[in-house]
């Protein structure tokens, strides 16, 4: 499950990252918990080329009241046991709530990182969890919809973040689902109108937990209307060692070390 994640990139960054613009109608403000109901930037297949901004928990088109699918399980009814080496058929192609989206309407959705704690504690005991280094922004595999309220006739767009079986650092942290991190270069598969579907579900892998880590946070990300620095601030060390080569030396880190070039820097988030 992915119900949290971080965006605090500008606009000029994610333009420039993605190959789109951003409309001078939306204003882009840094989000450090972003959650379900909650409105966030997306690229969709359909308008490929700018961002816009739906609602975070999706409401299939058909359904008649609303409803907030945050995620959508890239083996649908397939791996109940959520299997971590499960190889097997993508049951999301079938599941009435997506198989219309998943074939689509699909969307990329722009993130820095994301929040995630054990199956049990969950966010009792949270961790944030980034790409190594400073690849930031990447994008989750999202599908869409449109939804009409029938008394109001407003238009409700929502998108849902895939998941799949979870990863080495996702084990680590004792959670069985990582979402669907797209590499670069499969990005604009994943928005592709003509791609064949059995190419599109070969994307919905984990991805590689060595280019991932993750550091322990307050559990105070748990309340949905706290929004600032200090909720993604480390509260420990990172589950996984990093290496990095300075001049001649090779450097381990093991600990927290400095936030600002190796961990997660929620003020200098482009590494720049």
């Amino acid at each position: 499950m992915c119900g949290r994640y971080i965006l605090i990139q500008k606009a000029q960054v994610i333009e420039k990252r993605f190959g789109v613009i951003v409309p001078d109608t939306i204003q882009l403000v840094p989000s450090y918990n972003i959650g379900p109901g909650r409105f966030a930037p997306v690229i969709t297949n359909d308008r490929p080329n700018e961002i816009q901004l739906f609602r975070f928990g999706m409401t299939p088109s058909w359904m008649t009241k609303p409803s907030l699918f945050i995620n959508a399980r890239s083996e649908g009814d397939h791996n109940p046991d959520n299997n971590p080496t499960y190889t097997g058929a993508k049951g999301i192609i079938t599941k009435p709530a997506f198989r219309k989206s998943v074939r689509s309407q699909r969307c990329l959705v722009p993130a820095d990182a994301f929040i995630e704690g054990p199956e049990k504690e969950k966010l009792n005991r949270p961790f944030v969890v980034y790409l190594r280094d400073q690849v930031r922004p990447f994008a989750f595999a999202g599908i869409w919809d449109c939804w009409e309220n029938t008394l109001t006739h407003e238009l409700i767009y929502s998108f849902a973040i895939i998941t799949t079986v979870a990863n080495e650092l996702m084990q680590k942290i004792q959670h069985h689902r990582s979402p669907v991190i797209l590499n670069r270069e499969d990005e604009r598969k994943w928005l592709s109108n003509t791609l064949p579907l059995a190419d599109i579900t070969q994307l919905l892998v984990p991805y590689p937990a060595q280019l991932m880590n993750a550091y322990p946070i307050a559990p105070t990300i748990k309340n949905q209307a706290a929004n600032d620095p200090g909720l993604i601030h480390p509260v420990g060390e990172r589950l996984m060692q990093e290496t990095i080569l300075h001049g001649t030396k090779e450097v381990k880190i093991t600990g927290m070390g400095s936030n600002k070039k190796f961990g997660f820097d929620e003020q200098n988030p482009t590494g720049h």
